[in-house]
Order: structure tokens, then sequence, then C-alpha cells
């Protein structure tokens, strides 16, 4: 899901006296949103008897993905074209769709694991975006090679699905949990270097948090999982 084009630019131009800061608090603003409304369908979907045999269905489960794929699609390659509400709608739309698909984790794992994998990916991700943010190492030649990484990384959970193998399984979440954390860093610090290139006025900030807001979320969402699957002990 995190293997969308981490190579799309931002068009506007070159502005001066941007408040960096201030986009940048809406990018996390934006991305806590969307967490908030995953984790909210999510528990709405696992309580739900109904709602559990729709996320138990594949057919279902594969039209949701399928329909988070397109959305991601459209935010990433088309966020210029689109308006703020549209860019806006559309994250929520996805946020939700994802809440429905992970809802499963919530049945797979007990709430205590789900809590421990939750905070601990929070804590390293909060380190990895101060780094991404602060740090005066350009990152941007890391962009080819983690592209590499998760490619090779799908690749490898395609095999698995048919060997079925707990010790690939294992490397598979750790190479995960690795990637992620890096991808973070990287994404932090490419959003940022945007945001710096972008123009001032509402519209276009308001697109941006959005923009940043998915990328950032979906390296998130990527390393919990993985991080869940490494430590997280199964109903």
């Amino acid at each position: 899901m995190s293997a969308w084009n981490r190579n799309e630019s931002w068009s506007n131009p070159l502005a001066s006296g941007i408040d960096l800061q201030s986009i940048m608090r809406q990018v996390y603003t934006w991305m806590v949103l969307g967490m908030l409304v995953t984790a909210g369908i999510a528990y709405i979907t696992a309580s739900s008897p109904l709602l559990i045999d729709l996320a138990l269905n594949p057919i279902i489960v594969l039209i949701a993905v399928i329909a988070e794929l397109g959305v991601v699609l459209v935010i990433s390659r088309g966020l210029t074209r689109l308006s703020s509400v549209a860019a806006t709608m559309l994250f929520i739309v996805y946020a939700a769709l994802n809440g429905f698909t992970l809802s499963i984790v919530l049945l797979a794992f007990s709430l205590g694991s789900v809590f421990l994998a939750f905070a601990s990916t929070a804590a390293l991700f909060g380190v990895m975006s101060v780094i991404g943010y602060t740090t005066k190492v350009d990152l941007s030649k890391m962009g080819t090679y983690l592209m590499m990484a998760v490619i090779g990384l799908i690749i490898a959970m395609v095999i698995n699905l048919f060997v079925n193998s707990s010790p690939l399984d294992m490397l598979i979440s750790m190479a995960g949990v690795l990637i992620f954390t890096a991808l973070t860093a990287y994404d932090t610090q490419r959003i940022g270097r945007m945001a710096a290139g972008m123009s001032t006025d509402s519209e276009s900030e308001l697109k941006f948090g959005i923009f940043g807001a998915l990328q950032l979320y979906l390296d998130f969402i990527n390393m919990f999982l993985f991080i869940l699957r490494l430590t997280g002990r199964r109903r």
C-alpha cells in the first residue's frame, strides 16, 4: 500500500517568507486525524457482527483494497488538479477504508499486543521523523534504494504466501520495520523540502497538508503492521 509514486513533485513556484513549521504542523495534524478515523472505523467494525462478516469476506476486502489503491493514486498523481475539499474527502475516505480492512487485526491479535505495537510504532516514528526534519544530511539519495527494498519486500511477501515459512515471515517483518523506519526519515525530509518551495495560499497549503499526511500515514501504518507481526500475540 505504500509503494506509490514517491517521486511526485509539488509544482507550485518557489515562495518567500513561507512558514515551514506551520505547514509541517498541518501535515502532522491531518496525519493524526487520519489515524483517529482509521482507529475509530476499525473499532466499530470489530465490534459489529455484521461488519465483521463483511470484513472477513475476501471479495469485500479485495474491493476495499482496490479502492484504497485508487484513492492513493488519485491523491498522489492528481493533487494539483483536485480542490482542497475533494482532497480532504478522499483522504478521509482512504483512512476509513483502511480502518475497515485493518479491523481484522483487532480480531487476530490480542488487544494488549495491538496497543504495545502502536506505542512502539509511535515512539519509533516520532524519533525518525524528528531526525528527518532536523538532520543536515541529504537523505534524497536513499530514495531509489528504499523503493527497491519495498519492491523486494512485496515480492518476498507474495512468495511466502505459497511457502508459508515462519523464518521467512520473521525476516520479512524485521526488514519491513527497518525499511519503513528509514522511509519515515526520508519522507519527512522530502516533505519539508517540498513545503519550502510551495506557494503560500491557503488552498495550496491545505492540499499539501493532505499530500504530506498521506505519505507519513502510509509509513506509520506499514511500520505498525510489521512491528505487530513481529511482536504481536495472536488470539
